[in-house]
């Protein structure tokens, strides 16, 4: 689909007629497809889901310790920075074409258009990747759950040593505790969220009340602001101190990589193509400030950093937590605080990964399409979607029974399979000159987007290499960094099922043909489909 703009070059923002829905007969979405689930989210509680999701303070602090190692303190807080300044461009790209597509399909639906003649095979890889991404980040968040359980038992047992199995247990009620709130639940997520939206601030307030004011009533005093703000630690073996920052901005990247999190409920709120780009704001705002703010008084609260590398339990944060309080029940209490909100953020995992699922099974992209694609009429959600993420989830813990190092393995390629498939979507939009896609109310000019784009598309393309690069060195079998074979396996079996569907009929997300022609009549834009 091409179109040229207005001869003066301005993007025009048009209005749009089929958001919600207003006719009769079979009602179209913005997707092209039937609208199917209804548009119970309001603007506060798509904000909520995405701040939940995103929940940024809790997921920095949950990889904390494994941060330390790139750099200290300081390494961790001036790459959380830098790393955050790249999210914030690839969010705004990421709003603007939620608001010009506001499909569910998010990546999968925008890298099918904005790749022209070539979109069927590279949205149907972004697709993939993005779900895949999204089904590993939704294990890794009931893996931390899991984690905390243990460790907060842990704390009031001295000769406990747990065992893989005990984490696996915590992980299988975890796991399909959530998966089962999205699936038979789908009519509470509003208000669950908006729920999750309180622990988050509450916990997040709480926490940095306690961090900043029990050092110094317990007598074990703050850490020095040389220790947080200036002595740089290398521990990963790495000589180049560059390429150690560079390489220990993953662990911030974990934290705030999830822009696409809320467009894949564009089909599931009024007025998408506005309220979408404000709660991609709204997500990035309060989690960097959050997250920002969280971080530097933990590092406050730090008095011995040995003990807490040598920590005896699965989850670190216990005992940086112990060592501010100076006190089980201290850090029991703030374990329940950071439980909660991510508790919520396993259930936006489930959401997130289950949608993405679904809308690729509408679009006959996954084995059993029909099944997978379907919309139960009694709990209005893609329910068979949802239970095969859950099923998914229920392999991966097993295989953390078998490995930790192969469950690692897949959890951690979370940012590399996500950055993939933001590049899918985004380079194709700058090599284009943008052309396939009509803009939406929220439109960035050409003199802002190209160096925003430009700059997202450079460090994705940098950086999902040097995220594969092992975490220290020397490495050994279990300490390698096993992201590329992930990536690259499950990309071959992708395109394995590709080779198959390609001929059979698969089309790919469908435009709104009829609602671009009229776009073009009424705004005095040439439009030109194509079929590949």
């Amino acid at each position: 689909m091409e179109k040229t703009e207005h001869e003066s070059g301005k993007r025009s923002s048009p209005e749009y007629e089929a958001d919600d829905n207003v006719g009769v007969g079979v009602v179209l979405n913005a997707s092209g497809h039937k609208q199917e689930l209804a548009r119970q989210f309001s603007l506060l509680s798509i904000c909520s889901i995405g701040i939940t999701t995103g929940n940024v303070w809790a997921a920095l602090g949950g990889s904390i310790v494994i941060a330390l190692y790139n750099g200290g303190a300081p390494g961790v807080i001036y790459e959380f920075i830098a790393v955050s300044v790249f999210y914030w461009m690839i969010a705004a790209c990421i709003a603007e074409m939620a608001s010009a597509i506001p499909s569910s399909a998010g990546v999968y639906h925008w890298a099918s258009i904005t790749a022209g003649r070539h979109g069927r095979v590279v949205g149907y890889f972004a697709g993939w990747w993005n779900f895949f991404g999204w089904v590993f980040g939704s294990a890794s968040m009931c893996s931390i759950l899991a984690n905390q359980v243990v460790s907060m038992y842990g704390l009031f047992h001295a000769d406990y040593a747990y065992q893989r199995w005990n984490v696996f247990i915590a992980y299988l009620i975890i796991s399909w505790s959530c998966c089962f709130v999205v699936m038979f639940a789908n009519r509470a997520l509003p208000m669950l969220t908006n729920i999750g939206l309180v622990l988050i601030l509450a916990g997040v307030f709480i926490t940095i009340l306690v961090c900043a004011i029990m050092p110094s009533k317990t007598g074990m005093g703050h850490a020095s602001s040389s220790f947080v703000w200036k002595e740089w630690q290398n521990q990963t073996g790495w000589s180049s101190n560059g390429f150690v920052f560079c390489a220990g901005m993953l662990n911030g990247a974990y934290a705030v990589g999830t822009p696409d999190c809320v467009s894949h409920l564009a089909e599931e709120l009024p007025n998408p193509r506005v309220n979408i780009p404000k709660a991609i704001f709204a997500q990035y705002f309060v989690g960097c400030i959050t997250a920002f703010l969280y971080v530097i008084t933990i590092f406050y609260s730090v008095n011995d950093l040995d003990s807490l590398f040598a920590n005896p339990w699965p989850f670190p944060l216990a005992e940086l937590y112990r060592q501010a309080t100076n006190s089980h029940a201290g850090s029991m209490g703030l374990l329940i605080v950071i439980f909660l909100p991510t508790a919520c953020t396993s259930i936006g995992c489930y959401i997130t990964a289950g949608r993405m699922l679904w809308t690729l099974g509408r679009d006959n992209a996954t084995p059993f399409s029909a099944w997978i694609g379907h919309i139960d009429k009694r709990f209005e959600c893609p329910l068979n979607a949802t239970l095969v993420c859950g099923i998914i989830n229920t392999v991966l813990g097993l295989i953390y029974v078998g490995s930790t190092t192969a469950f690692s393995a897949f959890v951690g390629s979370f940012i590399v399979l996500s950055s993939a498939s933001y590049l899918a979507f985004m380079l194709p939009n700058i090599l284009t000159r943008r052309k396939h896609i009509v803009p939406g109310p929220f439109t960035m000019p050409n003199w802002i987007f190209y160096p925003v784009a430009g700059t997202a598309c450079a460090y994705m393309s940098v950086f999902i290499v040097i995220y594969c690069f092992p975490y220290a060195i020397p490495f050994t079998a279990q300490s390698m960094n096993y992201s590329s074979l992930i990536v690259g396996g499950l990309s071959i079996f992708v395109a394995g099922w590709w080779l198959y569907i390609k001929d059979k009929g698969y089309t790919g997300p469908r435009a709104l043909e009829e609602e671009i022609r009229r776009l073009s009549v009424s705004e005095g834009v040439s439009v030109v489909v194509e079929k590949e």
